[in-house]
C-alpha cells in the first residue's frame, strides 16, 4: 500500500515547526518516529498535505532530572528511555513497560511523545504517565503550557492538543521512597496490541497502603484510573483478600467495548487478572 502524495518540510528549531504548523493547520502533520503516521499513510486513514519533520530539532530529545522532576524529550525513542540509567532509576514503571512497546525495531524509531500524542487506548506509555501523575509539556502559538495526564487523554485518539500544537516534554515525579511499581498486559503475543493492561504503584506507610494508582489500559478510549478499586486498598495490606475486593470493585471502574482483538466480557475478565497478578507480584506488605 502507498501513502496519498504530501509535501515534506524539515524545520530547523522548535519556532519554523510551530510556524509551518500555523501556516498549514489541519492539513499538516508533524512527523516524529513514524511508527503510527506512515502505517495510517498508508492505509489511506490520514492525508496530510505535507509532512513537518521534527527529527533534526535538538531540544525535543533527551532524559534529564531537574530536581525532583524527570524530564523526558518528546522525540526521545522508545530505544533510549529502555537502556537509560536515569528512567531505570527513576522511573522505574516506565523501565518496566517500555519492553512491552511492539518489537526492537519499532522501538528504534518510536518516540514517546508519539505514543502520547497519538494517544491509542492499547498503548503502554498514555497509561504510565496516567499512573505517575504526569505532565505533557506543549508548545503552541501561544507559548507552552503543561497539562495533566488525566486531562490530556480526551477520548479514542483525542488528547488536549490544539490544531497548532506540538508536544514537547513530558515531566515526572522522581519516584520517592515507599512506592512500588507494577505492570503487566496480555496479548495475542509479545509485541501485539495489548487486549488489556495495567500500570499500578502503591505508597505504603507503615506496612499499609496509603496510596493506591491502578491504571487500565486498552479496557476503553482512554488509560483508566481505577478509583474504586485503588479505595479498596487504602489502609490495607497486599492480602488476597484486599486484592480480591479491588478486583471486584472494577466492575464500577471500567466500562470497556468490544474491539478487533476480544470482546468487552473478556477485558474485565482480563482486568481482574492482571489486578491478581500484578498486586500479587508487588510482594507482600505487613498488615502492621
Amino acid at each position: 500500500m502507498k501513502p496519498p502524495p504530501f509535501a515534506y518540510a524539515k524545520p530547523a528549531n522548535l519556532a519554523e515547526a510551530l510556524a509551518l504548523k500555523s501556516e498549514h493547520g489541519d492539513d499538516g502533520a508533524f512527523l516524529a518516529g513514524g511508527q503510527s503516521l506512515i502505517a495510517t499513510l498508508n492505509m489511506r486513514l490520514s492525508a496530510p498535505e505535507i509532512l513537518i519533520d521534527v527529527n533534526g530539532i535538538a531540544e525535543l530529545s533527551g532524559i534529564e532530572k531537574q530536581g525532583n522532576i524527570l524530564r523526558i524529550g518528546a522525540m526521545t525513542r522508545h530505544r533510549d528511555i529502555e537502556n537509560s540509567a536515569e528512567i531505570a532509576a527513576h522511573a522505574p514503571l516506565i523501565a518496566a513497560a517500555i519492553t512491552q512497546v511492539g518489537h526492537p525495531a519499532i522501538r528504534n524509531r518510536g518516540t514517546i511523545g508519539g505514543s502520547i500524542a497519538f494517544a491509542d487506548p492499547a498503548a503502554e506509555m498514555p497509561a504510565c504517565l496516567l499512573a505517575l501523575d504526569g505532565v505533557i509539556e506543549i508548545a503552541g502559538a501561544d507559548g507552552r503550557r503543561k497539562v495533566a495526564a488525566g486531562d490530556f487523554f480526551k477520548g479514542i485518539y483525542e488528547t488536549d492538543l490544539g490544531a497548532g500544537d506540538i508536544l514537547t516534554a513530558m515531566e515526572i515525579p522522581v519516584q520517592s521512597d515507599g512506592w512500588r511499581n507494577g505492570f503487566d498486559e496480555i496479548g495475542r503475543r509479545h509485541g501485539d496490541y495489548a487486549m488489556a493492561g495495567l500500570a499500578a504503584r502503591l505508597r505504603i506507610d507503615g506496612g499499609k497502603i496509603a496510596e493506591a494508582r491502578l491504571v487500565y489500559f486498552a479496557v476503553g478510549g482512554t488509560p483508566v484510573l481505577a478509583v474504586a478499586a485503588g479505595e479498596k486498598l487504602i489502609g490495607n495490606g497486599l492480602t488476597p483478600d484486599a486484592i480480591e475486593a479491588a478486583a471486584k470493585a472494577l466492575d464500577s471502574d471500567l466500562d470497556p467495548f468490544d474491539d478487533l482483538h476480544c470482546s468487552a466480557a473478556m477485558k474485565r475478565h482480563l482486568a481482574g487478572v492482571l489486578t491478581s497478578r500484578v498486586l500479587g507480584a508487588m510482594g507482600d506488605v505487613e498488615n502492621g
